[in-house]
Order: C-alpha cells, then structure tokens, then sequence
C-alpha cells in the first residue's frame, strides 16, 4: 500500500499546525519555504507575535534529543529573524523561544518570536518568562541540544 501524502511529508494527523502548514486550515501565513511556515499567534503577547514551525511534524521541544535537531532549531530562528526584520518591529527587543513540557498547549515544536518584548503585559511576562519551568529561551534549547551526543553516529 502507497503512502499517503500527509505520511510522506511528515504531517501527523489532527495537528493544528500541522494542518496550518499544509494549508488545510485556514490562516494567515507571513512566511513560508519547503520546510518551515510562520504565521502570527492568535492570543499575541505583543504588537508581533509570531510562531515560527517546521512543516514537518515534530513534538514538542522536549522532545528534541541530541544535536541532531541543532540544524532545525537554528533554521527556525534564522526564519524569526528574518520575519521580524520584515516588520516595523524593533529587531533589539525580541523574545525568542518555546514552551516547555508540559505547559504547551500544542505538541508540535513551534517558536515563539515576540516584539517588542518590553511592552509585553503583565500576564505575557509570566507566561513567557525566559528560562522558567515553562518556557526556555532559543539559547538554552540550542545548548542543551549541544550538549547530548548525536543519535545517529
């Protein structure tokens, strides 16, 4: 039996985001390649709140084991960066970075790129407070996948 289309690509089934990438459900993309999609957050913390994901179905960053996943999370905020410098949003005060497990809501891995960060409300700069038990910065992802030998060597 062929595989389908949603299993060939990576796409698991019933994912939101997943569903958003495929162009499935309905929402406003701000940028798009093969591999990665972005579009805005639709309770944002900021005047720019957008979450960066890969096409592909990932779980959450948990979820992300060793430093082979360094190349995926580095693309995801080359794409962050590149949308906000696409904006009128002030590219010094960003917040970059994920929910970590188990305060996520949706278990495929997306980045959180928030502008400006100083003007986030009260409520937002718990929710997003960097390097907390529930949401970690872009940096200490990356580090903590430096630091686990790769999976496939």
């Amino acid at each position: 039996m062929a595989a389908t289309r949603q299993e060939s690509v990576g796409i698991k089934r019933g994912c939101i985001f997943c569903k958003i990438a495929a162009k499935e459900q309905e929402n406003h993309l701000i940028y798009e390649d093969e591999k990665i999609a972005v579009f805005p957050d639709r309770r944002p913390a900021a005047k720019h709140h957008y979450l960066v994901i890969p096409k592909d179905h990932y779980g959450n960053p948990k979820s992300l084991y060793s430093e082979d996943h360094v190349e995926l999370v580095e693309r995801l905020l080359e794409v962050g960066k590149s949308v906000i410098a696409d904006t009128e949003a002030d590219s010094e005060d960003v917040l970059y970075g994920y929910h970590w497990p188990p305060f996520n809501s949706i278990q495929h891995l997306h980045l959180h790129v928030i502008s400006p960060r100083t003007q986030m409300g009260f409520f937002a700069r718990q929710i997003f407070k960097p390097n907390s038990f529930w949401f970690v910065t872009h940096d200490w992802l990356l580090d903590r996948l430096k630091k686990n030998p790769s999976k496939s060597s």
